[in-house]
C-alpha cells in the first residue's frame, strides 16, 4: 500500500466491481480518428513491455509508422530526457520517475477530452499522489518486484527475503535503488520512504553486509541471468519472471512476493517535453487504454492491467487474474509498499546506492 495517500485496493475481485471471468473473444472496436495517415510517431519504452501485435495494429489503424526504441531502466530514459528530448513522443515512466519530470519540466499536460478511453481505467489507478488528476500521465501496467528463482538449483522454497541475503549461491539484484532500499528499510522496520540519512545509511550497510552472494545487480535481465544459470535468485519485475515460466512451460523457475513485503508500482505513458508529435501521441494513448488492446498486452507481458473494462469484458487470461503472484491477495497487498520520490530523495538514495554498488556485484 502506499505510504502517503489512501490505501491501494489491488486484488482482482475489487476492480472488478463483479465475480466472475470470462474467454476473450471480443475484437478491438477501436477507431483511430481521420487526419494521421501518412505521419510518424516515436514511442521510447521498457523491453518486453508490449504486445507482438500492438504496434502493427495501430499502425495499420492509422496509416501511420512507429518508431519503437527501448530502454531498459526508466532512469536510462530520464537521463536522456535530461538531456533533451531528441523527440520521443511517449515514454512509460515508473510512478518513481513520473514526479520528477513533472518537477523538471519533461512532461506535457494531457488533453482528457481526446482520451475517450480512459473511462475505461479503474479507480483504484487514477488520481494517485504522484500526479492527482493524471494531469500528465495515465496508467499503463502495474506490479511488483519480488524473488524469482531456480527450483532445482535452489532445492527448497523460497518465502522471504532473509532466504535470499542467506543463501549459500548466486545471487542477482535489481539495479532499481529505491524498490532494493525500501525492502531493506521495511526489513529493519523502517518507513520505506524515509528522508533520515542515517536511516538510509543503515539500509546501506545493511545491503552491503548482506551482498556476498551478489554475483550481478541487473539491468532488469535478471530472467535471462536466471535462464542461463548465472544466477539461482533475483530480484526482478513481477511480470518479467511470469513470462519465462510460460515460455518454458514447466515447474523450474517460481516468482514469490516475500513476507516480508515488496514493492508495488504502476508504470504510466507521459507525453514528453520537446515531443514532436504530440496530437498523434494522444491518438495512441487512447488506442492502448482500448480494452482489446490494454488484454493483449497484460495477456502477453503477465503484468497486471488498470483496464477494468478489459478485466470485466473477460478479457484477460483467467489464469493470469488468478495468480496471487500478478494480482496479489488482499493478505498479500498489506504487505506492499510504493515508492514515494522527488528531486532530494532520488539524491540521498543514488548516493547510498552508489557506495553499495563499490563493494557488492562484479
Amino acid at each position: 500500500m502506499p505510504r502517503r495517500g489512501s490505501t491501494l485496493i489491488l486484488t482482482a475481485a475489487l476492480m472488478l466491481g463483479a465475480t466472475g471471468f470470462g474467454t476473450a473473444t471480443a475484437q478491438s472496436s477501436w477507431t483511430c480518428p481521420d487526419g494521421y495517415a501518412g505521419q510518424t510517431l516515436s514511442v521510447y519504452n521498457w523491453t518486453t513491455y508490449i504486445a507482438e501485435n500492438t504496434i502493427a495494429d495501430f499502425e495499420a489503424a492509422c496509416g501511420v509508422r512507429v518508431i519503437y526504441d527501448t530502454y531498459p531502466t526508466d532512469g536510462d530514459m530520464l537521463a536522456r530526457m535530461r538531456q533533451g528530448n531528441p523527440g520521443y513522443d511517449v515514454v512509460v515512466p515508473s510512478d518513481v520517475i513520473v514526479p520528477l519530470m513533472i518537477e523538471e519540466g519533461l512532461a506535457v499536460e494531457l488533453d482528457h477530452d481526446r482520451l475517450p478511453n480512459l473511462a475505461n481505467i479503474g479507480p483504484t489507478f487514477l488520481n494517485l499522489d504522484f500526479d492527482p488528476g493524471n494531469v500528465y500521465s495515465l496508467p499503463y501496467q502495474w506490479g511488483t518486484i519480488g524473488i524469482g528463482y531456480d527450483v532445482e538449483a535452489v532445492g527448497f522454497e523460497i518465502t522471504s527475503w532473509q532466504q535470499m541475503f542467506e543463501y549459500d549461491g548466486p545471487v542477482s539484484w535489481l539495479e532499481d535503488v529505491r524498490p532494493m532500499f525500501g525492502v531493506v528499510l521495511s526489513i529493519l522496520g523502517h518507513d520505506p520512504n524515509t528522508d533520515d540519512p542515517d536511516l538510509i545509511d543503515e539500509a546501506k550497510d545493511y545491503l552491503i553486509a548482506n551482498g556476498g552472494n551478489v554475483v550481478y545487480i541487473n539491468q532488469d535481465d535478471g530472467q535471462e541471468i536466471l535462464l542461463r544459470g548465472e544466477a539461482h535468485i533475483v530480484v526482478e519485475y513481477s511480470g518479467d519472471l511470469f513470462q519465462i515460466m510460460d515460455e518454458c512451460e514447466c515447474d523450474r523457475y517460481a516468482y514469490v512476493i516475500p513476507e516480508e513485503g515488496a514493492n508495488f508500482w504502476v508504470d504510466n505513458l507521459v507525453i514528453p517535453t520537446g515531443a514532436s508529435n504530440p496530437e498523434l501521441a494522444h491518438v495512441f494513448l487512447d488506442y492502448l487504454m482500448d480494452p482489446q488492446v490494454a488484454a493483449d498486452i497484460a495477456n502477453y507481458t503477465a503484468y497486471g492491467s488498470p483496464n477494468r473494462a478489459a478485466i470485466t469484458a473477460g478479457l484477460i487470461d483467467a489464469e493470469l487474474l488468478e495468480d496471487p503472484g500478478i494480482y496479489p491477495t488482499a493478505e498479500t497487498e498489506a504487505r506492499l509498499f510504493r515508492v514515494v520520490q522527488d528531486g532530494e530523495l532520488e539524491q540521498l538514495y543514488n548516493d547510498a546506492w552508489d557506495e553499495v554498488k563499490i563493494f557488492v556485484g562484479r
